[in-house]
């Protein structure tokens, strides 16, 4: 910033006139944090503290202007620095304007009743905005590490850590905590028992785990929620153990000094070091994991979603994911490499045009997704690869039997009604019900002039640009209420059975259909080039629309972008969604694991919960679930 401006708009009063208190006249209060780094420049000055920095340009004289500033912040404070400039005068402006821009940028502590020499003290002074009442706390506080080893390498080192933090330690043994993990648990005096703390409203605690080659730090919490996060870590990352002593790495001392690190910041009332990593990939509102790995020697923060929720915070419901952005932001927390409960979606070698196809491992199974994005056919392998592991049933099974899952309950029900939707009267569905398609109206559609580009441009794709020798049927369903929803279904030439059909849409508009059920086709064709074939296929449809906002569009953006096209589709959503629900007689709810379902379902269903993903229920038909092995998460 510039200061001359600012201390021009600043002098507003005559010189000599006593102006009310200001921030010189205060200035007594504050002093420079431990730990700033001051550069002078020819016309300025450059600070640097913690996590910010600013630079301060001007005049010459503004160098001048901080030296003597911080020799006020060093020594009395700045009461001759007050006395020698003038109230009102361009000095006085200036000095304030300085200051108030060190405020700003957090560059300022409130003064110690006395100096802290010892390293404790000056880290609080640099990161603490109270220091005082942050290192009272942790004087107030006690903590126990409990281990089952309590002379191991871990536990010795986080006591070391926490001693070098100025935290009382006492270790004691606790039988029941699994080897390899320590337990650091913080409360006032007389709060905590030596073994096993029961939970309580001052209680902290965190758990460090160390296996072979790879180790983790949990969030804080309870020392119930800690127990309970450490025993779902080390089952997700037992198997990314490697052989060797990980004792002998410089692992133990990464991880517990970590753990003692977020402990003293719970009860010094700081924040939390994930929070000053700056990692945009660390979901808000999701506690995060350290998870270390030795080779190389690394440790990094991962947005957790545990499977058991224990404290109140991780027990509240979590907002639904409501755009684009933010469901393609949980992904890579679902398919995390290490603390994730599904593959990653992968484009590896896979074709991304005309579509974009990526590819997974579902129970180890392969699973291939594609749609007219990349990331739109993440988001679509995610959930599909959800659904059968939650227990979808077979695939390809009209009127599904499993759970839906969507990015969200709009796009979950979105999801389901169309599958409902395209049941047609020769389906095990409709034998059973009569059919709900008795008023199908064919409607003509053809390539021509006037149509969606979207419409034209994947029916061109299929049958110019792959050669596809293919008809399109169109049929509109009229419902009770009067909404109108369009089956489209794109055969190859002479095939007039659901057999041959290479792509199907549900969607509000004809042409909408038929640009959704064409790219399914072109999708279909796509992966049928790849070798080996993958079990199970993925093809998009315009329930993923309603993640798109009509205002993420760019003002150059017309129909012919996918991303205009979504919008366009989104704002139709609502009505199509009405719609089917009035035609197939049946509306999603909530779908809940049965309770004999096995323990890595019941943890994907609560980590979808968590990142704002909806699992609804599909058509009522039976409720069986997979029963999966130890590896097949």
């Amino acid at each position: 910033m510039t200061v001359d401006q600012a201390a021009q708009d600043t002098a507003t009063s005559p010189v000599g006139e006593r102006a009310t208190p200001d921030a010189l006249d205060s200035l007594g209060r504050w002093t420079l944090r431990p730990g700033v780094s001051v550069t002078v420049l020819p016309h300025g000055v450059h600070l640097r503290g913690w996590i910010t920095s600013v630079t301060l340009e001007g005049g010459a004289g503004l160098p001048v202007l901080w030296g003597r500033l911080a020799e006020a912040l060093a020594g009395d404070g700045g009461a001759e620095l007050a006395r020698a400039a003038v109230a009102g005068s361009p000095l006085r402006a200036a000095l304030v304007t300085v200051i108030g821009q060190l405020h700003d940028h957090d560059l300022l502590v409130e003064r110690p009743a006395r100096e802290k020499g010892d390293a404790a003290g000056q880290w609080l002074g640099a990161v603490a905005d109270r220091p005082e009442e942050a290192a009272a706390a942790l004087i107030r506080s006690r903590v126990r590490v409990l281990a089952a080893r309590p002379d191991g390498p871990l536990a010795r080192a986080a006591a070391r850590a926490l001693d070098r933090a100025g935290v009382r330690a006492a270790t004691a043994e606790a039988a029941d905590l699994p080897d390899g993990q320590v337990l650091l648990v913080a409360a006032g005096p007389g709060e905590l028992s030596p073994f096993a703390a029961e939970q309580d409203a001052e209680e902290r605690a965190v758990v460090v785990g160390l296996r072979p080659g790879v180790g983790f730090v949990t969030p804080v919490g309870s020392a119930r929620q800690a127990r309970a996060d450490a025993d779902g870590l080390a089952d997700r990352l037992r198997r990314w153990e490697a052989p060797g002593g990980a004792e002998r790495s410089g692992l133990p001392a990464l991880l517990a000094s970590s753990a003692a690190q977020r402990l003293v910041c719970a009860v010094a009332g700081l924040r939390d070091p994930s929070a000053e990593a700056g990692d945009a990939r660390l979901i808000p509102g999701l506690p995060a994991a350290l998870v270390a790995e030795r080779e190389p020697l690394r440790g990094e923060y991962r947005t957790w979603a545990g499977p058991v929720l224990v404290d109140a915070d991780r027990v509240r419901p979590r907002a639904d994911v409501r755009t684009l952005a933010e469901a393609l932001a949980r992904v890579p927390v679902l398919t995390d490499r290490l603390a994730g409960v599904l593959d990653e979606p992968d484009p590896g070698a896979l074709p991304q045009l005309p579509a974009a196809l990526v590819r997974s491992s579902v129970a180890g199974e392969v699973l291939v997704s594609g749609s007219a994005r990349a990331d739109l056919a993440r988001l679509e392998a995610v959930c599909r690869a959800a659904e059968l592991l939650l227990g979808k049933g077979e695939p390809g099974l009209e009127g599904g039997a499993g759970p839906v899952v969507g990015a969200g309950t709009v796009h979950a029900r979105g999801r389901a009604l169309r599958q409902a939707g395209a049941v047609r009267q020769q389906g095990a569905y409709a034998r059973e019900t009569a059919g709900p398609f008795g008023g199908a109206a064919p409607v003509p559609w053809s390539p021509e002039p006037g149509r969606h580009p979207q419409a034209l441009h994947w029916w061109s794709v299929l049958v110019r640009r792959l050669g596809v020798d293919a008809d399109v049927a169109v049929s509109r369903l009229d419902t009770v209420g009067g909404g109108a929803v369009f089956h489209a279904e794109v055969q190859v030439q002479g095939r007039t059975t659901t057999g041959g059909a290479l792509g199907t849409a549900v969607e509000a508009s004809a042409d909408d259909a038929v640009a959704f059920a064409a790219l399914s086709a072109v999708v279909r064709v796509q992966a049928a080039a790849d070798a080996p074939p993958a079990r199970h296929l993925v093809t998009p449809s315009g329930a993923s629309a309603s993640l798109v906002r009509p205002e993420a569009t760019a003002p150059w953006e017309d129909a012919g972008w996918t991303t205009a096209w979504l919008a366009e589709s989104a704002a139709r959503e609502p009505e199509l969604q009405k719609a089917l629900t009035a035609l197939t007689g049946w509306s999603p709810q909530p779908w809940q694991p049965p309770a004999d379902a096995h323990a890595d379902v019941r943890a994907l269903c609560s980590a979808l919960r968590q990142c704002g993903f909806s699992v609804l229920s599909a058509r009522p038909r039976h409720r069986t679930h997979p029963t999966l092995s130890e590896g097949s998460r």
